[in-house]
């Protein structure tokens, strides 16, 4: 079997989630890893069975030939790596935030489309297995014909201490967009692919911890395309009840004419038709890697989709209807009013 080659740039935090799911996909092989700390890097290198190792993007590029690179970076250094990258003809999987703001993802996207080369955001929630299921749910009747809406309440509690973020993504303490930014932005592509496109929104953000630049709580209501609602309450400051906050980051319900759809922070998955008692959903749900294996099955898509040619679920063209949503959200809540006639404004 003829393997993708792959090399990665990054070796933070999050990578971790990524190099394990590369060493579970047997079509793929991750020759290289780079990044400005060599120590990072050579870590990464021995942890994951990584052969070599930079501190050279394009070196890397040059040296090792990939058919694609995994961007595992800041989001404002994505838009000269993906541009390395094109120059070179290889493939891309970007993590997300793609960039600091709309216009630059947008020409991040403009530069791979230039050069013929794929590129998907790596936006892992939609990839969740429970929201898998959910939409599969919906797509087969579960809760009737018409989705009524979505509702989540995400509480994370990892952001009221003074020193808040500084053990695991110190950078967030400076960013002057977070809550939606870096987080919101998950449940906005999620909404889109459970509830279909967004073409409304109205919100209200806040700042409650003083040490950070950001917003750290709000509150965000959807209007979808459909005609069906979304609710969406997050909060990095105050603490969950939940064991693992991180799993499935809160609760959600989803109504439709014909009953209702409940994910606990468990994991658990119910269904309540009209009329009757809640149950149980069985699907597949593992403790594994990040949020339900989502990172693994993420980098599955990437490679189905790189090994058939089909279309990318969050291609970057794609992507940036997500995007188009989260600044119409910032404004909203800056202007307080909604704002409205989102469709199509990615293009």
């Amino acid at each position: 079997m003829k393997k993708l080659k792959g090399v990665a740039v990054g070796a933070g935090y999050f990578s971790q989630f990524h190099f394990d799911a590369w060493s579970r996909l047997p079509e793929v092989e991750l020759s290289a890893v780079c990044d400005v700390n060599a120590d990072s890097a050579q870590q990464a290198s021995e942890k994951y069975s990584i052969a070599n190792t930079y501190r050279d993007v394009g070196e890397m590029l040059d040296r090792e030939k990939p058919d694609f690179i995994d961007i595992i970076t800041r989001p404002d250094s994505h838009l000269a790596l993906v541009g390395e990258a094109a120059k070179r003809g290889v493939a891309v999987v970007c993590q997300k935030a793609l960039a600091p703001t709309f216009e630059e993802a947008k020409q991040i996207v403009e530069v791979a489309e230039s050069a013929s080369v794929p590129l998907m955001v790596h936006e892992n929630f939609r990839f969740q297995p429970w929201y898998r299921e959910i939409r599969r749910q919906i797509e087969n009747g579960a809760i009737g014909d018409q989705l009524f809406s979505v509702a989540f309440e995400c509480r994370m509690g990892d952001g009221w201490q003074p020193d808040a973020y500084l053990a695991r993504q110190p950078y967030f303490r400076e960013m002057p967009r977070l809550l939606i930014f870096e987080t919101g932005v998950h449940f906005v592509d999620t909404y889109r692919y459970v509830g279909g496109e967004i073409a409304g929104v109205y919100a209200t953000l806040n700042q409650r911890n003083p040490d950070i630049a950001g917003e750290d709580s709000g509150t965000v209501m959807f209007e979808f395309e459909s005609g069906a609602n979304g609710l969406w309450r997050g909060n990095r400051y105050n603490e969950p009840t939940s064991s693992d906050a991180r799993f499935t980051f809160g609760e959600a319900i989803v109504d439709g004419s014909g009953g209702s759809l409940r994910l606990y922070g468990n994991g658990r998955l119910t269904l309540q038709p009209l009329g009757e008692p809640e149950h149980g959903v069985e699907y597949r749900c593992e403790r594994r890697g990040f949020a339900g294996d989502c990172v693994y099955a993420t980098q599955r898509h990437f490679v189905d989709c790189m090994l058939a040619g089909t279309p990318m679920e969050t291609s970057g063209r794609e992507y940036l209807k997500s995007l188009v949503v989260v600044d119409a959200i910032y404004e909203s809540s800056q202007t307080k009013m909604p704002v409205r006639g989102l469709s199509g404004e990615a293009k």
